[in-house]
């Protein structure tokens, strides 16, 4: 694997780049960076495996440019694909990266030639409920130091509501009160959790290329039904339910491995040219 930086406006991003095979750029969720592909990507020299880390994620700094959206992330993730003269690719990710997935798979169909999306946290509109508690973060961030933000949260009804029914992600949403740049974590959560992936489900409908969607139970963030909903959408998607992460980590990460290692070997079989 190989690591680089790609300058977008006054950001620095990091670019992870491994294998030699047909090319997969897969994007990391909320707060996530490379670790968590590298954890949930099958090791196969197959393929080519290309990562951005998101703008104020990662390794990768901020900028200025505000507010951060999923078409700005896009955008960059387009920009690497160009800087390594990637024409063509399958697209996909984990939670946010999934709703990256699915903008370039909607903008550039003529790039993208099979996409995955894992854990959807979004379907077509900005804002879902399931990213309320996200964007409640980031008030806490904006109006009270880190402490009390963090303490505010940890007493408030929706916190007690997640330490009831998925604690797994408010242990997820608590760690980000201990990111060290607190006003920029709190305008990515801010800006992400009200953003959405900028496609109808009309455009989406319209998709006509190999889909792979992953969902699981027990995760608020991550609604089950956001992902039956998109692999009924998208004409002949496959969809496949792994174990909950909250309930069986190893599992998880093992089945998640197998359904994107299975997905890629039927619909890309052999090391087709870049181009």
């Amino acid at each position: 694997m190989t690591a680089s930086s790609l300058r977008r406006d006054d950001a620095d991003l990091r670019v992870f780049d491994s294998g030699a095979g047909f090319p997969v750029v897969f994007q990391h969720g909320l707060g996530g960076d490379n670790r968590q592909i590298v954890e949930n990507f099958p090791d196969s020299p197959d393929y080519r495996r290309l990562t951005v880390e998101c703008r104020a994620q990662g390794r990768s700094t901020p900028g200025s440019v505000r507010p951060f959206s999923k078409a700005m992330f896009a955008d960059d993730v387009l920009a690497a694909c160009d800087a390594k003269g990637i024409e063509r690719f399958v697209v996909g990710g984990i939670s946010m990266g999934a709703a990256i997935a699915l903008h370039i798979a909607t903008r550039h169909p003529d790039r993208v030639a099979g996409l995955v999306l894992a854990r959807p946290a979004w379907l077509f509109g900005p804002a879902p409920d399931n990213m309320r508690p996200y964007a409640e973060v980031a008030d806490w961030m904006k109006r009270l130091p880190r402490d009390a933000a963090r303490a505010a949260f940890a007493n408030s009804a929706t916190a007690d509501q997640l330490r009831r029914q998925a604690p797994d992600n408010l242990a997820s949403l608590l760690g980000f009160f201990d990111r060290p740049d607190f006003a920029v974590t709190a305008d990515l959560l801010g800006d992400i959790a009200r953003d959405g992936p900028g496609v109808s489900e009309a455009e989406v409908a319209a998709l006509r290329v190999p889909t792979l969607v992953i969902g699981h139970g027990v995760d608020h963030a991550h609604p089950l039904a956001y992902a039956q909903k998109l692999a009924a959408t998208i004409p002949g998607a496959r969809m496949v339910e792994i174990p909950p992460k909250a309930i069986d980590k190893s599992r998880h990460i093992s089945e998640f491995r197998a359904a994107l290692d299975h997905f890629l070997r039927v619909n890309f079989p052999a090391r087709e040219p870049n181009r």
